[in-house]
Protein backbone atom coordinates (compact mmCIF):
# COMPACT_ATOMS: atom_id res chain seq x y z
CA UNK A 1 0.00 0.00 0.00
CA UNK A 2 1.64 3.28 -1.01
CA UNK A 3 1.82 6.28 1.87
CA UNK A 4 0.87 9.71 0.93
CA UNK A 5 2.66 12.68 2.80
CA UNK A 6 1.58 16.09 1.99
CA UNK A 7 3.26 19.58 2.97
CA UNK A 8 3.44 22.88 1.46
CA UNK A 9 -0.05 24.16 2.89
CA UNK A 10 -0.48 27.66 4.72
CA UNK A 11 -2.08 30.53 5.34
CA UNK A 12 -1.41 33.29 1.72
CA UNK A 13 -2.68 36.29 0.75
CA UNK A 14 -5.65 36.30 -2.24
CA UNK A 15 -3.83 36.61 -5.85
CA UNK A 16 -0.88 34.90 -4.08
CA UNK A 17 0.69 31.44 -4.55
CA UNK A 18 1.68 27.81 -2.91
CA UNK A 19 3.35 25.13 -4.10
CA UNK A 20 1.98 21.53 -2.27
CA UNK A 21 4.36 18.66 -2.49
CA UNK A 22 3.06 15.07 -1.77
CA UNK A 23 5.71 12.23 -0.95
CA UNK A 24 4.97 8.74 -1.56
CA UNK A 25 6.50 5.85 0.04
CA UNK A 26 6.23 3.23 -2.54
CA UNK A 27 8.03 1.26 -5.08
CA UNK A 28 6.80 1.90 -8.57
CA UNK A 29 5.60 5.26 -8.15
CA UNK A 30 5.85 5.70 -12.30
CA UNK A 31 3.11 3.40 -12.62
CA UNK A 32 0.41 5.28 -10.03
CA UNK A 33 -1.46 7.93 -11.31
CA UNK A 34 -1.88 10.61 -8.87
CA UNK A 35 -4.30 13.20 -7.94
CA UNK A 36 -5.33 16.09 -5.80
CA UNK A 37 -8.76 16.68 -3.60
CA UNK A 38 -10.04 19.44 -2.01
CA UNK A 39 -12.26 19.52 0.91
CA UNK A 40 -13.94 22.77 1.95
CA UNK A 41 -15.29 23.18 5.52
CA UNK A 42 -18.97 22.03 4.81
CA UNK A 43 -18.93 21.00 1.37
CA UNK A 44 -18.04 17.51 -0.32
CA UNK A 45 -14.66 16.57 -1.27
CA UNK A 46 -13.88 17.82 -4.75
CA UNK A 47 -11.53 16.80 -7.69
CA UNK A 48 -8.59 19.17 -8.35
CA UNK A 49 -5.88 17.66 -10.51
CA UNK A 50 -4.24 14.49 -11.51
CA UNK A 51 -1.60 13.53 -13.58
CA UNK A 52 -1.65 10.10 -15.71
CA UNK A 53 0.50 7.46 -14.73
CA UNK A 54 1.55 6.88 -18.43
CA UNK A 55 2.75 9.41 -20.45
CA UNK A 56 2.03 12.58 -17.55
CA UNK A 57 -0.69 13.96 -19.45
CA UNK A 58 -2.59 16.10 -17.04
CA UNK A 59 -6.32 17.38 -16.10
CA UNK A 60 -7.89 20.13 -14.43
CA UNK A 61 -11.13 20.85 -12.62
CA UNK A 62 -12.63 24.12 -14.13
CA UNK A 63 -12.42 25.99 -11.11
CA UNK A 64 -8.49 25.56 -11.20
CA UNK A 65 -7.62 25.64 -14.92
CA UNK A 66 -5.01 28.12 -15.74
CA UNK A 67 -4.45 29.07 -11.96
CA UNK A 68 -3.12 25.49 -11.02
CA UNK A 69 -0.45 23.13 -12.53
CA UNK A 70 0.25 19.48 -11.40
CA UNK A 71 3.11 17.98 -12.02
CA UNK A 72 5.55 14.53 -10.97
CA UNK A 73 8.79 13.46 -10.78
CA UNK A 74 8.92 9.67 -10.89
CA UNK A 75 12.81 9.49 -9.84
CA UNK A 76 11.93 11.22 -6.51
CA UNK A 77 8.15 9.71 -5.97
CA UNK A 78 6.56 13.37 -5.93
CA UNK A 79 3.47 15.02 -6.93
CA UNK A 80 3.36 18.56 -7.06
CA UNK A 81 0.81 21.48 -7.00
CA UNK A 82 1.53 24.26 -7.88
CA UNK A 83 -1.53 27.50 -7.21
CA UNK A 84 -1.39 30.73 -8.70
CA UNK A 85 -3.83 33.48 -8.56
CA UNK A 86 -5.28 32.27 -5.37
CA UNK A 87 -8.63 33.41 -4.08
CA UNK A 88 -11.17 32.63 -0.80
CA UNK A 89 -12.87 29.79 -2.75
CA UNK A 90 -9.62 28.02 -2.77
CA UNK A 91 -9.42 27.68 1.23
CA UNK A 92 -9.38 23.98 1.89
CA UNK A 93 -7.76 20.98 3.30
CA UNK A 94 -5.68 19.41 0.09
CA UNK A 95 -5.34 15.77 -0.18
CA UNK A 96 -3.00 13.52 -2.28
CA UNK A 97 -4.34 10.54 -3.70
CA UNK A 98 -2.62 7.30 -5.77
CA UNK A 99 -4.24 4.54 -7.75
CA UNK A 100 -2.00 1.83 -9.04
CA UNK A 101 -1.98 2.24 -12.92
CA UNK A 102 -5.80 3.76 -12.74
CA UNK A 103 -7.23 5.90 -15.21
CA UNK A 104 -8.04 9.84 -13.86
CA UNK A 105 -11.49 9.19 -14.17
CA UNK A 106 -11.69 6.04 -12.43
CA UNK A 107 -9.89 7.84 -9.44
CA UNK A 108 -12.26 10.96 -9.66
CA UNK A 109 -15.15 8.27 -10.16
CA UNK A 110 -14.11 5.68 -7.26
CA UNK A 111 -12.21 7.76 -4.82
CA UNK A 112 -12.99 5.33 -2.03
CA UNK A 113 -10.56 3.24 -3.97
CA UNK A 114 -7.61 5.50 -4.06
CA UNK A 115 -4.65 5.69 -1.58
CA UNK A 116 -5.10 9.18 0.53
CA UNK A 117 -2.77 11.50 2.47
CA UNK A 118 -3.29 12.82 5.39
CA UNK A 119 -4.11 16.41 4.14
CA UNK A 120 -2.51 19.90 4.32
CA UNK A 121 -4.49 23.03 5.27
CA UNK A 122 -4.55 26.06 2.79
CA UNK A 123 -5.69 29.21 3.62
CA UNK A 124 -6.41 32.45 1.45
CA UNK A 125 -7.55 35.46 2.89
CA UNK A 126 -9.08 38.07 0.78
Amino acid sequence: QVRLVESGGGLVQAGGSLRLSCAASTLGFGSYAMAWFRQAPGKEREYVAAISWKGGATYYADSVKGRFTISRDDTLATVALQMDSLNAEDTAVYFCAARFRATVASMVRDPDLNAWGQGTQVTVSS
